[in-house]
């Protein structure tokens, strides 16, 4: 093959001098520069040469991937990463995934109203050289923000924060010693690590920098995917300068002469269609501002369902397909490539428009073959110019997906010389989709205008338009949460577990009193005077014994949990579709879909979206939240998950409310069939077992579930456009067990693939239409004991384990026989002075039983309840 830069190396004695793999990730160029006539090309930074998305994104994660070895565990807690405008934004934010914790910012040329300037620099070699820091967390580059972002970090004094800077290359070192300096005089710390796919210093720069930083009193390490240096012949940049001149000469000759590259007819401009992404609420359109790793998890979980919207537009004859990002918006756009890699089966490569002038030539041995040229269409500081994108014109793109801000989202991008007119020519489809701006919240009252109050331009824009179509002539819309679909609480900000682990569709009561004395609650909820999801229960404290009995129950069941999770899972991704959206019942069901979601990733390297939602008997399923849900997926590919079956009221009360919800809604597509860890009540058809055994997730309340308690509905804390509550009781983490629960389950993943493997082929033959057996035996069990009200029947092991840590429990119905898996209720019995009644007969291992006319005053086992001890 020819290299991409042997027509410069020829025609100017150019050497590019590294490591074997060097020619194939660098080609040559040559520009109109006064600084620096060549420019080196990257192959795999997705800027001026179109790539895979998976190779560009690759390339940053694994480097992030060598900085968290470099760094060790505690160090990669409190690392910031720094890209550089506009190359390195994307290779930046992808070292920072890399990376796994570190919240992300990259330098920029857009200043924004409102927001001061954390610093800026030079870029010495830049046509463009100034760079601005605008973080909208001011303690970002300090260090002292780090600590807030992992679920759990050390304590660590700001200085201990490592900053890790990314660019593309690194030459001279002057861009970023530059800013090493500017910031080390503002915000000092210990150690700095320099991030570059190529490390392209000369030899008389290699020293340099062990002496800054002897000079600055730090560490400053260096990570480079390859190395080597570009030999320049004296007089290069001169004869670099008159090269280009030379070459812009002949081609302005050719196409005086008719040779040009066909151009869009004025006043007849192609048709473009518009893909509303639904980008999620709150997430940035990049680093500008800061990414978090919350942002990320939020942004992850999107992704799939943006990437099937593009893809449902795209004509089925494209086999070759560009994603083309915007100056400093590269991340996104990457990453919405990678996620359509995932979904199509056409070829998908990726690259970015440039405010860099670069001479095109028509040349295998040349880097930059073709060039569009338009005028920059986002109202730059720097005022109005010409704007770039390379190696698009003649590539044989059957599809190009132009992704923009909404800042760039102007008449100049729709004009009939803009970008969208000038790609038209050369492709069959061009698409547009545009991510809102993200703008802090203290900046908004620095903006005028309408716009600053109204939603993403992106919400309201049909699906299909045509070029130029109406857009936005003010200052860029504030990308804002819809008022009735705020986004998922993640932890570690709600909830002890990761923030991929789960989105909770719920709203934070963590400061609202809430708790009422069980006997309160349960006389109340008998009389009628309150419902059961108005107050939560004290929160019940296990003894040292207690908690013994838990981790024993564990160690004994988690081979037994781990099956039923795989089972489980197999069958809901050969039913389902491959990427399902789990939605687990807060809480119980929670832990479970946490499992599901890791088995998914585990056996098939899938990484499912997960949620919890809110569903209360007798009030249904959280109607906002389904609309949440419905905004964001596809609702057809959720699937209900909970952690057992009792009698199957939950089970009816979720079809019911889907019922419900599509009537009033007019939304459709939801299957209220739930997929259960264990279902003794044949209630369901999706389960991992029938087997009515000990859970220990069902042993504990908050301290096994993320430390979240029981959802709350009450009118005068959930309006019409909230989620329902919960409460987060972060003074219980010394007591949490919720990352041991599920990190026991998941250990034994590996040794019980092979009997998953038997199981789920044997459900997905086998009847499992739902029997109702569990149904009938609670009714039975009503009338015998004179209760007359299924409610108060809790039937299975999970069941009888919530009556006597939450209610005021009457007796409870056990088994004859049941050994281990009743260890945990006798001692819970024993405690609350409940007695345990062996039966024969029995569906269940055991049934909790909850009197019907408990008043406060009533103790005993006279057929009246007990009072709790």
């Amino acid at each position: 093959m020819v290299w991409s830069g042997s027509w410069v190396a020829e025609r100017l004695g150019v050497e590019l001098v590294g490591d074997a793999e060097l020619r194939e990730l660098l080609g040559l160029a040559l520009r109109r520069n006064p600084k620096r006539a060549h420019l080196l090309v990257s192959h795999v930074l997705g800027k001026h040469v179109p790539q895979y998305p998976s190779v560009v994104y690759g390339a940053g994660f694994q480097l992030g991937r060598r900085v968290r070895e470099l760094l060790g565990e505690a160090g990669s807690r409190h690392a910031v990463v720094l890209g550089y405008a506009e190359t390195a934004t994307g290779l930046g934010h992808a070292v920072a995934d890399g990376l796994g914790t570190a919240p992300y910012l990259h330098s920029t040329r857009r200043p924004v109203a409102g927001v001061a300037r954390a610093g800026g620099f030079e870029e010495s070699h830049s046509h463009a050289t100034s760079h601005l820091l605008l973080p909208e967390d001011p303690d970002l580059l300090t260090g002292d923000a780090t600590a807030s972002y992992p679920a759990d970090p050390a304590a660590a004094d700001s200085a201990d924060a490592v900053l890790v800077l990314v660019d593309d290359e690194f030459s001279t070192g002057n861009t970023v010693l530059n800013t090493i300096r500017a910031l080390h005089e503002r915000y000092p710390r210990n150690r700095y690590v320099i991030v570059a796919l190529a490390d392209m210093r000369s030899p008389a720069d290699r020293g340099r920098l062990a002496e800054f930083a002897a000079e600055i009193g730090a560490r400053v390490d260096l990570v480079a995917r390859n190395a080597g240096t570009v030999r320049l012949p004296d007089g290069v940049l001169e004869k670099g300068q008159a090269l280009v001149a030379a070459e812009e000469a002949a081609q302005d000759l050719a196409q005086s002469a008719g040779a040009a590259a066909p151009q869009p007819a004025s006043g007849a401009p192609r048709p473009c269609t518009r893909v509303d992404l639904r980008w999620p609420a709150g997430v940035p359109d990049g680093g500008r501002h800061g990414f978090t790793p919350e942002h990320r998890a939020r942004l992850e979980a999107a992704l799939p369902a943006m990437a099937d919207r593009i893809a449902a537009e795209l004509d089925d004859t494209a086999r070759r397909v560009l994603v083309l990002g915007f100056e400093e918006l590269m991340y996104a756009p990457l990453r919405l490539g990678t996620a359509l890699e995932d979904r199509l089966d056409a070829e998908v490569r990726y690259s970015t428009t440039t405010r860099s002038p670069v001479l095109a030539v028509d040349d295998p041995g040349y880097a930059i073959r073709t060039r569009l040229v338009f005028p920059a269409h986002d109202d730059p500081a720097d005022g109005p110019g010409a704007r770039y994108a390379y190696n698009v014109a003649g590539a044989g793109f059957d599809a190009v997906v132009a992704v923009v801000d909404s800042t760039a989202d102007t008449p100049g991008l729709h004009a009939p010389d803009g970008l969208l007119a000038r790609l038209a020519p050369h492709t069959a489809q061009v698409l547009l989709a545009v991510v809102p701006s993200y703008i802090p919240a203290d900046a908004i009252p620095a903006m005028s205008g309408p716009s600053t109050a109204s939603v993403p331009s992106t919400a309201s824009v049909p699906s299909t338009a045509s070029v130029p179509s109406p857009a936005p002539s003010s200052a860029p819309d504030r990308q804002e949460e819809p008022r009735m679909l705020p986004e998922p609480l993640r932890g570690p900000a709600f909830s002890s577990y990761a923030p991929d682990e789960v989105g909770w569709l719920l709203q934070d009561l963590s400061d609202t009193e809430l708790e009422a004395p069980t006997e309160e609650r349960e006389e109340a909820i008998q009389s009628g005077g309150a419902h059961y999801a108005e107050s939560l229960p004290v929160e019940y404290q296990p003894s040292d014994q207690y908690q013994d009995l838990f981790k024993a129950a564990l160690d004994l069941s988690a081979a037994r949990i781990a099956r039923a999770v795989g089972a489980v899972t197999e069958t809901v991704l050969a039913e389902r579709g491959p990427r399902p959206v789990l939605v687990s019942l807060a809480r119980a069901g929670t832990p479970v879909g946490v499992l599901m979601r890791r088995w998914a990733r585990h056996r098939h390297g899938v990484d499912l979206s997960h949620y919890a939602v809110s569903i209360v008997r007798g009030r249904g399923i959280d109607a906002n939240a389904l609309r949440w849900l419905a905004a964001h997926h596809n609702p057809a590919d959720v699937v209900f998950v909970d952690g057992w079956t009792g009698k199957g009221a939950i089970t009816r009360e979720l079809a019911a409310a889907i019922a419900e919800f599509e009537v009033a809604d007019g939304t459709e597509g939801f299957n209220p069939e739930i997929a259960v860890l264990a279902d003794p009540g044949g209630c369901v058809r999706t389960y991992g077992t029938r087997e009515d055994f000990l859970i220990p997730s069902a042993c504990l309340n908050s301290t096994v579930s993320g430390l979240i308690s029981r959802t709350v509905l009450r009118s005068d804390l959930v309006g019409a456009d909230d989620f329902h509550g919960a409460k987060f009781y972060r003074e219980l983490a010394g007591s949490d067990v919720s990352g041991h629960f599920l990190d026991t389950v998941a250990d034994r993943f590996g040794e019980v693939a092979d009997a998953v493997d038997a199981d789920a082929k044997e459900l997905l033959t086998a009847d499992r239409a739902p029997t109702w057996e569990g149904w009938a035996a609670v009714e039975r069990i009503s009338e015998e004991y004179g209760i007359h009200d299924v409610n108060l029947v809790k039937p299975g092991v999970g069941e009888t384990t919530r009556v006597l840590l939450r209610r005021v429990p009457w007796k409870i119905l056990a088994k004859r026989g049941a050994g281990a898996d009743l260890e945990h209720i006798r001692l819970l019995a024993e405690q609350r002075g409940v007695p345990v009644e062996e039966v024969d007969d029995l569906p269940y291992t055991c049934v909790g039983l909850i009197h019907p006319k408990y008043t406060r005053g009533a103790t005993g086992a006279d057929g009246k309840a007990v009072e709790s001890k």
